[in-house]
C-alpha cells in the first residue's frame, strides 16, 4: 500500500521535478506534485509526494523532516486524509 507524504515549508520555486528528486533516494515514488495557486500559477509553499513501500516513505520522513533547503527548514510528515469542507458560494434551495 503506498504513503502520502505532505511536505511543507518549501522554497517557492521548487518544481515537481525537484520535489521527486529530493524524495527518490528513499525508494519508489508515484508521485510528486508542488501545490500551486489555481489563479497564479505560483507555488503555495507545500506539496505531496506519494510513495509506494511505508518503509521506504518512512524513512525518508525522518530523514527529511527538519532538513534545510534553499534557507527553508522543511516540514514533512504522514498526509492527512482530506477532509470534505462542504460547498463554497452559492445558494442552497
Amino acid at each position: 500500500m503506498s504513503k502520502n507524504i505532505y511536505v511543507g515549508n518549501l522554497p517557492f520555486s521548487t518544481t515537481d521535478d525537484e520535489l521527486n528528486d529530493l524524495f527518490s533516494p528513499f525508494g519508489t515514488i508515484s508521485s510528486a506534485r508542488v501545490i500551486r495557486d489555481k489563479f497564479t500559477d505560483r507555488s503555495r509553499g507545500f506539496g505531496f509526494v506519494e510513495m509506494e513501500n511505508d518503509e521506504e516513505a518512512e524513512k525518508a520522513i525522518t530523514e527529511l523532516d527538519g532538513k534545510s533547503v534553499g534557507e527553508r527548514v522543511l516540514k514533512i510528515q504522514e498526509a492527512r486524509p482530506r477532509q470534505d469542507r462542504g460547498g463554497r458560494g452559492g445558494r442552497n434551495f
